[in-house]
């Protein structure tokens, strides 16, 4: 390979390695790349997955292999930095995820067997549950249920599994019922600290009590909630888009416009659907 060849013709990870080793070398390499950290890039490797979700939902083929490349090329950096660190190598990522697909297969790489895939789910939290109290163990804690639910995961979505990992060991309504009732119950003390005038912390944290309980009613569904409020926020933002377009058709501008006219494009918007 010629390092001083920009148009290199790169096929195989060995070549996207060297490119990122280039790019991170102090002599000759990019200065943005250079001055990098993993919490300078952790935001962007959150991006890219995100990208890669919605090349998914959008069923665009083209644009999932470019996404899938971008997140294998965040893989690829947070290795090198790992390397020039002394920390670990990128064959040493490859040769963990590896080692744990194997252990955590036995039915495919061993002599386990397995009925169904949800028997498969329930080893594979088993496995999981297993590796979460030996990591206790070895760092002198009390093993819990909620070990490993990573901080850094968008709120809806760690509510989720916090709360099916509480669901595990019963902790959970039996049916959807009883969460109905406690989604209006979190309503109704929102709008009585609204009454008190209550400090913002204070609404917040009701709040928060809200969403909370609105993840468990989609848990309880069937329903992914970061998926439902994505969608979501695409349906607003389409509809919007024609309320725009609508109001632009009879020179207006929305911002002139008082809020009944503004409802009346909503419905528009909704109805050309």
């Amino acid at each position: 390979m010629n390092d001083n060849n920009p148009a290199w013709p790169t096929k195989t990870t060995d070549d996207l390695l060297r490119i990122m080793a280039k790019l991170r070398d102090p002599d000759g390499g990019c200065p943005w790349d250079v001055e990098q950290n993993f919490a300078s890039i952790a935001p962007y490797t959150i991006e890219e997955a995100y990208e890669v979700a919605d090349a998914i939902e959008q069923s665009d083929m083209e644009s999932l292999k470019g996404e899938l490349g971008d997140l294998l090329l965040q893989v690829v950096f947070h290795a090198q930095m790992a390397s020039e660190a002394g920390y670990f190598e990128y064959a040493d990522v490859v040769h963990a995820v590896s080692e744990k697909m194997v252990v955590r297969h036995p039915h495919v790489f061993g002599d386990g067997s397995i009925e169904d895939a949800d028997a498969q789910t329930k080893a594979w939290e088993d496995q999981k549950a297993a590796e979460r109290s030996a990591k206790a163990e070895a760092s002198g804690r009390i093993a819990s249920v909620l070990d490993d639910v990573a901080r850094g995961l968008p709120a809806l979505m760690r509510a989720e599994k916090l709360q099916k990992r509480a669901a595990r060991i019963g902790f959970d309504w039996p049916t959807v019922e009883p969460v109905f009732d406690k989604v209006r119950e979190e309503l109704d003390e929102v709008s009585v600290e609204i009454e008190r005038g209550s400090d913002p912390a204070r609404l917040e944290d009701e709040l928060g009590d809200v969403l909370f309980t609105c993840v468990n009613l989609a848990r309880k569904l069937g329903t992914d909630p970061e998926t439902a409020l994505r969608r979501t926020n695409a349906k607003f933002e389409r509809r919007f888009r024609d309320v725009e377009e609508f109001a632009a058709k009879e020179g207006k501008s929305l911002s002139d416009l008082d809020i009944e006219s503004l409802e009346a494009l909503w419905v528009r918007a909704k109805e050309a659907e």
